[in-house]
């Protein structure tokens, strides 16, 4: 969102009062009103800068918060096999099949 400047809500609302049939001329409760828009504006560009700093420090925890989930609810790696240890019972081989010398059909 754009900042609004700070005299800004003052011309507006001159302008919407002057379309009413309402002049503002200048004076003391003029000025009263124009430091009550000067406020105005003011405290809305600064919320606004709260806001926005605010909506990435959510932005920022929501991603650790998922970062945090996904890593507890991932599926486990599957399970290491460890290599046998010397003197260790070694299983037995199996064997192989043989294969038997088929004669050629060319002969």
């Amino acid at each position: 969102m754009k900042s609004i400047q700070r005299d800004e809500l003052y011309e507006h609302l001159s302008g919407f009062l002057k379309d009413k049939g309402i002049e503002l001329k200048e004076g003391s409760y003029a000025n009263g009103i124009q430091k009550g828009c000067t406020l105005l504006a003011d405290a809305i560009n600064l919320s606004q800068k709260g806001l926005t700093r605010a909506k990435g420090e959510v932005d920022k925890k929501l991603d650790q918060m998922r970062q945090t989930i996904h890593e507890a609810t991932a599926p486990k790696p599957p399970p290491v096999v460890q290599a046998a240890k010397p003197g260790a019972a070694k299983p037995k081989p199996q064997p192989q099949s043989r294969r038997r010398n088929r004669p050629s059909a060319e002969a």
